[in-house]
């Protein structure tokens, strides 16, 4: 809901009418996801970012 009212700023009546697939598209979850962080990708971010010694 919070996304419907507030950040699409959709009335009652329009909110409500979407099918959950139309909501989907407007709420950006259909996008295409890029690939997940591999082992070598994620060695190198915590060399990057180490945690405190």
């Amino acid at each position: 809901m919070h996304v419907g009212f507030c950040l699409l700023r959709l009335s009652s009546r329009d909110l409500w009418a979407l099918t959950p697939t139309e909501f989907a598209a407007m709420a950006g979850s259909l996008k295409p996801r890029g690939e997940a962080t591999n082992r070598a990708g994620l060695d190198a971010l915590m060399r990057a970012f180490p945690d405190g010694a």
